[in-house]
């Protein structure tokens, strides 16, 4: 129980930031933010404050925030349809009603629908008991109530996210990953403050081991691994099993001289290892604020380098871990307290603000696609369309989270 609140909690943290950046690009820009969900399925907790209904759903995993205007509008009033509505002290109708609400009858109207418009000149014509038709203006932030427990506000052209700007488009979609990126450079910070740092430069080589046999020597500093830059510990260690049993073209600097020398790495204690110490040393808030930002990005070519491996096959499928075992992970990271659990979170983090920056339909990167290829068109793809894409998209990852969560159970509960 411990390790799911943990989990939930550390879950509903990441996701609340990411949704966050969507929320404050989108008021920023000017469109509507329908609601601002933690979560997904039913309702636990939901509060309306302004123009938002602020929710808690049962699944944490997950959120959204629902903008007027990425899909469209809802709101359909038939010539016709019987209406109640009620107007403000400009005369503005700011309720309409599409059921008999139990309302004074001295500040409502009632009749039936002749013409409507509520996303462009605002306006209804009503045809009132007598016959007589009325046309009335709709205050911006009008309110429609389809029954006593649903309503929805109004959304005219310029509050809908399909009437802005591409920058301002592509600024809403961005910030939730990018949120989630400066989250990442925020706990590596805190990480490092109460760490420290450890460089990549050799304190102490361990004689007969095969950096003493490739002539690895005290003050030398890591630099490269087979061609590819390494700037931190853990993108030596990554470099170190990525190709396990091979020998590496690892290349040091040595005062000003740079020489690359074979080595092979071992297996010792579970880990991979060429037998150095590496320097360590506690950090300034200023070397914790640069390796903040040196290690998010260093993550960032892991986590891509990942990818990519996973894209070729020379990472199964069987290797990718799903809530389950983030779930697992968490609660075990946590039991070795509190450094680790900052680290992981960071980790998490950044993993999914990367991930959704990927061109998989239904992801964020997905969406920003569409919006450039608006860009070099001159008018948007058909929403239809795009909608059909993010549709089939987010089935196939429905379909991929099964794949993974049945694999976590076979890891987790099984051992397989």
């Amino acid at each position: 129980m411990t390790t799911l609140i943990i989990f939930i909690l550390v879950l509903g943290l990441l996701v609340f930031i990411h949704e966050l950046g969507h929320f404050l690009f989108a008021k920023r820009s000017g469109i509507l933010v329908r609601e601002f969900a933690i979560g997904f399925g039913p309702k636990l907790f939901a509060k309306r404050v302004g123009e938002t209904l602020y929710s808690i759903r049962i699944l944490p995993l997950g959120g959204y925030v629902r903008m007027a205007g990425e899909d469209p509008e809802l709101i359909d009033i038939k010539t016709g349809t019987n209406v109640v509505v009620t107007r403000n002290k400009q005369g503005l109708i700011k309720h309409l009603y599409l059921y008999p609400p139990k309302l004074s009858t001295d500040h409502q109207l009632k009749g039936h629908v002749v013409d409507v418009d509520l996303e462009k000149n605002l306006f209804i014509v009503i045809e009132d008991p007598s016959g007589k038709e009325t046309k009335y203006r709709f205050d911006p932030k009008a309110i429609i109530h389809f029954d006593p427990k649903t309503e929805m506000q109004i959304a005219p052209i310029d509050r809908q996210f399909g009437s802005k700007t591409v920058g301002q488009k592509a600024a809403t979609i961005f910030a939730g990953p990018l949120f989630n990126i400066l989250l990442t450079i925020v706990l590596f910070i805190v990480f490092v403050m109460m760490t420290g740092v450890q460089y990549l430069t050799v304190d102490q080589v361990i004689a007969g081991k095969p950096a003493d046999r490739a002539g690895v020597k005290v003050g030398d500093k890591i630099v490269e691994i087979n061609g590819k830059r390494v700037n931190t510990r853990d993108g030596y260690y990554y470099h170190l099993v990525s190709d396990p049993n091979k020998e590496l073209l690892i290349t040091v600097k040595r005062g000003e001289e740079r020489v690359t020398l074979p080595i092979k790495p071992i297996q010792e204690n579970g880990t991979y290892q060429i037998g150095v110490h590496l320097v360590y040393q506690k950090a300034t808030l200023l070397t914790a604020i640069q390796q903040g930002f040196i290690q998010t990005g260093e993550w960032t070519m892991i986590m891509l380098d990942s990818f990519k491996k996973l894209v070729t096959g020379q990472l199964s499928i069987n290797s990718l871990g799903g809530p389950v075992q983030m779930g697992h992970t968490t609660g075990k990271v946590a039991e070795a307290g509190i450094e680790p659990l900052i680290k992981w979170m960071a980790l998490l983090s950044l993993n999914l603000g990367i991930v959704n920056l990927l061109p998989i339909p239904a992801l964020d990167g997905s969406r920003l696609i569409f919006i450039g290829l608006e860009a070099i068109r001159g008018r948007p793809i058909n929403p239809n369309k795009e909608s059909l894409v993010h549709f089939v998209g987010f089935a196939f990852l429905m379909l991929l989270m099964l794949v993974v969560t049945y694999n976590d159970i076979m890891k987790v509960f099984f051992g397989q």
